[in-house]
């Protein structure tokens, strides 16, 4: 897969393609990764890209045309382009799967108070990583870019670890425990020890239940909710 950014802030992205998830998948080939700059597209000496909003108002806003001409040269034959926008729809762990099967995206990072309202016909679609306020979608587009790369065929060092990750069936991971076996009068549960595997998958399948219904209930829906409910109570 290639991810182009489009971007006025190339620098923010260096430490975070070279470590982690998303570095291993550019290092195993698995993500290419591509910066274009609005401001390579503007004809004035300043580089200009904002400028005041018609009918006044706080802020600047995004100029339409060096926009339009970043997004064309990074949007090659195929390409998905989204921009990261407060107003998009929210992102979760379905849309990085439909994300990860394109094989081109490109990710727009708006600026300031926004961008010119023509130009909004260039994207494929908005996404939202929450319903606060940024500087810019810099940061939205590495959450997105890391979620879609490690979703890549041999990114992650086990098959099945993107499959057993909180969100994936709509409930949360279950507890995890390392070593020692005591720490801090807190042990370990005695079923992790058992050798029975079976039994361990039914504890961690009613873990995540429990967990889910504590912590993010609106993650259930009514008959979701019931069904589970049925299945593990004793």
């Amino acid at each position: 897969m290639r991810i182009d950014f489009v971007t006025l802030f190339p620098s923010l992205f260096a430490g975070w393609q070279s470590a982690g998830i998303v570095g291993r998948a550019v290092e195993k080939g698995a993500l290419e990764t591509g910066f274009v700059n609005p401001r390579d597209f503007t004809k004035d000496k300043h580089r200009k890209v904002d400028d005041r909003p018609y009918g006044g108002g706080a802020g600047m806003v995004m100029m339409a045309e060096p926009l339009r001409a970043a997004i064309k040269s990074a949007a090659k034959k195929g390409a998905h382009v989204v921009y990261l926008s407060p107003q998009g729809k929210s992102f979760d762990q379905a849309a990085a799967r439909r994300l990860a099967k394109h094989k081109r995206l490109v990710l727009v990072c708006g600026r300031y108070e926004g961008i010119d309202e023509r130009a909004m016909d260039l994207f494929d679609e908005e996404i939202s990583i929450g319903d606060y306020v940024l500087t810019g979608g810099e940061l939205p587009a590495m959450v997105v870019a890391e979620a879609v790369a490690r979703l890549l065929p041999g990114v992650l060092k086990k098959e099945d670890a993107a499959v057993a990750e909180s969100f994936t069936e709509n409930k949360l991971d279950f507890p995890q425990y390392t070593r020692p076996p005591v720490w801090r009068s807190k042990r370990v549960p005695e079923i992790l020890f058992s050798g029975d595997h079976k039994k361990i998958a039914d504890w961690r399948d009613k873990q995540s239940w429990l967990a889910t219904k504590r912590k993010r209930p609106d993650l259930l829906d009514n008959n979701s909710a019931r069904a589970l409910e049925h299945k593990h109570r004793r």
